[in-house]
């Protein structure tokens, strides 16, 4: 359900130099006449893969990286998602996920945006703030994140990503293809992918921008129309992704306890994705988002059909038709 008290939104951040140079990931498609790969060298990414909950954000080992909680728990809370309590913003501990403060102070934010933020966590401080997550609307890039099931599906020309967890939402990425111009900006953003070796290259820019709840985090970092998104899909081992999921453990609350040891037998799937917006941020940051394999199917789950918010006691403003689509 997606009433349920908000988690944070990624699960480990990698360092800057783990990730090759904007410069070097912004093409969608190679050149006319670049390498192709046989169907054999493409890797395998087709399967449900999960989190314990949902995605968190960590700071990473150096370099920049994504909006962290100045709200802290003093201690690592039991395994479940119930149970918290209210604390008051602290330096020490774990980010405490019952406050979404975002650090408004962070360098990343030009001061427009810091200002966003800072509102934001003080509402989080008082009461739970609305977002995309718990008013049942479409999420954004990269805020779809925070569904912590996904299941991909590739084709020779394109890539499908179901998202599952208190809704299902789908993208859909065209392989070896180029960005429209004029672009039309839509829920998630356009997305154009190619392989490089073994890994899979996802370009993602016009998210819609004139929409409810526009966020990237929920922290309420906004975004604009300089959104520009790079991910890096690639199959790890467990001792590939240990570093960043200590990380994660050191920043942020695990409710399923050490979820990722359980697989540590398995292949793991690694996303590093590089984030800018000369609108909204000082300069590009990246993070990482491990992925373990997930259930054998993927549940059916629609937010909006659930409107209550029991916390507040009140009905979420789902999104509504104020006339007929046909």
């Amino acid at each position: 359900m997606c009433m349920q008290r908000e988690f944070l939104l990624f699960v480990a951040v990698a360092t800057a130099a783990a990730m090759p140079a904007m410069a070097q990931t912004t093409s969608a498609a190679g050149p006319a006449g670049s390498e192709t790969h046989s169907a054999a060298s493409i890797p395998d990414f087709s399967r449900i893969w999960t989190h314990p909950a949902f995605p968190w954000f960590e700071p990473p080992e150096s370099g920049p990286g994504p909006i962290t909680n100045l709200s802290r728990w003093p201690e690592q809370r039991p395994s479940g998602l119930s149970g918290s309590v209210a604390l008051p913003p602290s330096e020490v501990g774990i980010s405490n996920y019952d406050q979404l403060v975002g650090d408004y102070k962070s360098p990343i934010l030009q001061p427009w945006a810091a200002e966003v933020v800072k509102r934001h966590g003080e509402l989080s401080l008082t009461n739970t703030v609305p977002n995309p997550s718990n008013q049942c609307w479409p999420s954004p890039m990269p805020c779809i994140y925070k569904l912590g099931t996904i299941q991909i599906m590739q084709q020779p020309d394109r890539v499908t990503i179901i998202y599952s967890g208190y809704n299902n939402e789908v993208r859909h990425v065209r392989l070896n293809a180029r960005h429209p111009s004029p672009l039309t900006p839509s829920w998630y953003g356009d997305s154009v992918g190619h392989y490089e070796g073994d890994t899979l290259v996802i370009d993602t820019v016009g998210v819609k921008t004139d929409r409810k709840y526009a966020m990237i985090d929920l922290f309420g970092t906004p975004y604009t129309d300089k959104l520009h998104i790079v991910e890096r899909y690639r199959l790890r081992d467990f001792a590939d992704v240990k570093d960043a999921l200590e990380r994660n453990e050191k920043e942020n609350w695990l409710p399923a306890g050490d979820f990722w040891r359980r697989h540590s037998g398995s292949k793991f799937l690694q996303l590093h994705v590089t984030i800018e917006d000369a609108g909204v941020f000082t300069t590009p940051w990246t993070a990482t988002l491990t992925y373990a394999p997930g259930p054998d199917q993927i549940g059916q789950s629609v937010c909006a059909e659930n409107r209550n918010e029991y916390y507040n006691n009140k009905e979420s403003d789902v999104p509504k038709a104020e006339k007929p689509d046909f």
